[in-house]
């Protein structure tokens, strides 16, 4: 493995873990502080559940990405 390559995918592995821990931190701070702050119904909150969602999808695609990535580098 080149070192360009050790760098991409450490890279890409921080890029993933920081959009699953934001998602995640959003989600909580929405759902549970800022929605009933406002007084938001539920049908609204769960906006914030699909967004999370689709967080949480793209991190999965970025992680096979990442998986694919790491399989090159080591043939």
């Amino acid at each position: 493995m080149s070192t360009e390559q050790d760098l991409a995918i450490a890279q890409k592995g921080r890029h993933i873990s920081l959009v699953i821990a934001g998602t995640m931190l959003a989600w909580i701070v929405l759902s549970l502080f800022v929605g009933p702050a406002i007084g938001l119904p539920g049908r609204f909150a769960l906006l914030f559940d699909f967004a999370a969602l689709a967080g949480l999808i793209y991190a999965v695609v970025n992680l096979i990405q990442l998986w694919r990535m790491r399989q090159d580098s080591q043939r």
